[in-house]
């Protein structure tokens, strides 16, 4: 048995060196969006009245379905405002970091050839799962710990020790929880591409799941890892139940990795893929055929996906309206536009949401040239006569195309779910403007991502960085009255917020112009710079 683990301990301290920065970044990061949200409440919120106007606010269906139910609404503190609009958002968070650590140090370098290496030397055959086990879940403790202290250690009445500690464990645990899941997916996917994606897509129907429940039926949400989360109760309850259900169900997983990941061939997955054709059709010859096929289940996939977050969010737009007519308060807290609904204020921030979530699979698509190039691939394609701006076009047409349906399918699913529930919905026309018009932002997203690839490479995961600055910033943004120069870095601050504001075809143009230009610098520097392989 012992041989199975042989040089875990190594194994584990060298992936937390080739992580050294990494790992530091993401846990600062998180910890200063936290610590700083907390002490924003505490400003913005002096006293009972106005925490209470507030939570009137977060009865809502549609808030219910974003940020989960909302406990201690009744006397809502701090600490409660913190655990319901901040604890889901950022165990998201914490999950999408376990599912790309895990990735990267399993199948991403089972891919690459590392592991083979490691197995060449004196290491058992379990050791490099173990010790990304171990490495990640050590992570999530870390972060867990300095959450959990950190938020006591700003004296705030009402974050208390116990409340603390829990709001840190349940940051903790979901990250264990994905750490798990992610490591079953690497044994049953044969690729890093498919890890990422089914990893994500159990995270995408998590969330699903708890806003249906959360909104409907409560009992649905506890079929939802994030249900169990939101469960804790923190700040209000502190119910320590939730956790040790999850570290239950991910000790589960992890055995159900070891026993896969031992009865494997190197290489080799448990949902291998379809053997193709004998000959390639004359799509596939072609670089954007070929770029289209590499990418075609996880477009589907997203695409589906959007969809389903439009139908999510339209669902519970006729609920929202009976609300927001039977709460005065929401006059004082929502400023009336003439001649808008509330409701159609409302849209306004589900459009620029929506929007920031098409742009992931389209920057996905951009990146994937990196990933080829970083796999030696791309030096099959220049093998041929193609030149590099045919390469790169290609790639960035198919990620137009993409931004372009996948911005149609959220608002269509979005119209389509609104106009059953509302007595008197939402025109197509409107939903249709106000969402396509997020499309230039999307696009100088697109252009800084072909910008990194073309001229710093090594950067690229920059891009992630700055479209998360941007939901913080769009979401939290009037939440925490932020200064405007603040949004106005990002491209989606600057977008007209159709209905309720008039269309401004010049900051339309700019913004465009803006996107064209880093598209341009992005090719030069692809053509100029040398390629890996």
């Amino acid at each position: 048995m012992y041989q199975l683990f042989k040089n875990t301990g190594k194994l584990t301290r060298f992936q937390l060196r080739q992580d050294r920065v990494r790992i530091p970044v993401w846990i600062i990061s998180l910890s200063i969006l936290t610590f700083a949200t907390a002490l924003a409440f505490v400003d913005l919120y002096q006293n009972d009245a106005e925490r209470q106007a507030v939570a009137e606010t977060m009865r809502n269906p549609a808030m219910t379905a974003m940020v989960g139910q909302g406990y201690g609404l009744d006397d809502y503190t701090v600490g409660a405002m913190m655990a319901h609009q901040m604890l889901l958002f950022t165990a998201i968070t914490v999950a999408i970091m376990s599912i790309l650590l895990v990735t990267r140090h399993t199948r991403t370098d089972e891919e690459d050839g590392r592991v083979e290496m490691i197995r060449a030397l004196p290491s058992g055959r379990l050791s490099n799962l173990t010790s990304t086990i171990v490495f990640v879940s050590i992570t999530n403790v870390v972060l867990a710990l300095i959450i959990g202290f950190g938020n006591y250690a700003l004296g705030i009445e009402s974050m208390d020790l116990e409340g603390s500690l829990l709001y840190g464990a349940a940051l903790g645990v979901t990250g264990i929880f994905f750490t798990a899941i992610t490591a079953v997916f690497a044994q049953l996917s044969e690729s890093s591409r498919g890890t990422i994606g089914l990893s994500f897509a159990v995270l995408g129907l998590t969330y699903l799941i708890r806003a249906i429940g959360d909104v409907g039926n409560e009992t649905i949400s506890w079929f939802s890892p994030l249900g169990w989360v939101l469960g804790t109760e923190v700040y209000v309850n502190n119910y320590w139940w939730p956790i040790v259900l999850t570290l239950g169900f991910s000790l589960i997983l992890f055995v159900v990795a070891f026993i896969l990941h031992a009865i494997r061939d190197m290489g080799s997955g448990f949902l291998p893929s379809r053997t193709g054709r004998r000959d390639a059709s004359i799509f596939l010859q072609s670089p954007l055929g070929l770029a289209v096929r590499l990418q075609r289940t996880a477009i589907i996939s997203w695409a589906v996906g959007m969809f389903a977050i439009g139908v999510s969010y339209g669902s519970v737009l006729g609920d929202l309206e009976s609300f927001m007519a039977e709460i005065e308060i929401m006059e004082q807290m929502v400023s009336p536009v003439e001649g808008f609904s509330l409701t159609e204020q409302f849209i306004t921030m589900l459009m620029a949401i929506m929007s920031m979530i098409s742009t992931i699979p389209v920057i996905m698509i951009i990146l994937k040239i990196k990933s080829e190039e970083n796999k030696n691939r791309t030096e099959h394609l220049y093998s041929h006569p193609i030149t590099r701006n045919r390469v790169l076009g290609n790639y960035f047409i198919l990620s137009l195309a993409v931004s372009i349906v996948m911005q149609f399918l959220a608002i269509f699913g979005l119209w389509s779910a609104g106009s059953t529930v509302m007595d008197d919905g939402i025109s197509f026309r409107t939903l249709f403007n106000a969402g396509m018009i997020y499309l230039p932002a999307i696009w100088i997203m697109i252009g800084a991502a072909v910008l990194l690839v073309g001229s710093a490479p090594k950067l690229s995961g920059l891009i992630w960085l700055y479209l998360i600055y941007s939901f913080i910033i769009v979401y939290l943004g009037d939440l925490l009255q932020l200064p405007e120069w603040l949004s106005k870095l990002s491209p989606f601050g600057h977008i007209p917020q159709i209905p309720v504001e008039e269309m401004d075809i010049l900051v339309v143009i700019i913004v465009t112009i803006v996107a064209i230009t880093l598209t341009v610098g992005g090719f030069i520097g692809y053509n100029r710079r040398d390629i890996k392989g």
